[in-house]
């Protein structure tokens, strides 16, 4: 199969692994978190993975991995700011993720400004993704983290101007 030709379909598909690593879905971690492991496995929207296709540096297993380590540097408690979105996820109000990711990015990145906004972002999403992957797992692929992180500007440009997600470090 081919591989995601733009930014948003590798966003999804990333997105895609980075859900199935955190809700381990079919009994155990989809996506190995190890980036020498080559034989990670690909989401099923797109199932490739570098080993599979050395003419690309694009793993949707690896990039997520990344980004499950940028949200582990993410330490404040999230359980209060979160109970708002559970109940607004619940009463189908999905934008409160993405209002409440915008607002911990802002106010962690201007705390620490060597971090920037849109790595407070991405780390931030990731974070709050997984919490509420443990309170709610039923409605977290209801948030529509792709969405959020296509329709940022400042994060897609982030991403692009240091070279796409292929280039992602955390």
């Amino acid at each position: 199969m081919k591989s995601p030709r733009n930014f948003e379909e590798q966003t999804e598909c990333i997105v895609e692994a980075l859900l199935s690593d955190i809700l381990g879905e079919d009994g155990s971690p989809a996506f190995r978190t190890l980036e020498t492991d080559s034989t990670a496995a690909s989401c099923a929207e797109f199932p490739f993975s570098a080993a599979a296709n050395a003419s690309s540096t694009f793993d949707p297993a690896i990039i997520a991995s990344r980004l499950r380590r940028l949200g582990d540097q993410y330490n404040e408690d999230l359980e209060q700011p979160a109970q708002c979105t559970i109940v607004g996820v619940a009463k189908g109000k999905v934008e409160e993720f993405g209002a409440l990711v915008d607002s911990l990015s802002k106010s962690w990145s201007s705390r620490n400004p060597e971090l920037g906004y849109e790595r407070a972002f991405l780390a931030v999403s990731v974070k709050l993704l997984a919490y509420l992957a443990q309170k709610v797992p039923d409605v977290v692929r209801q948030l529509r983290l792709a969405e959020l992180i296509n329709g940022n500007r400042e994060v897609r440009g982030y991403i692009q101007t240091h070279g796409g997600w292929e280039n992602f470090e955390n």
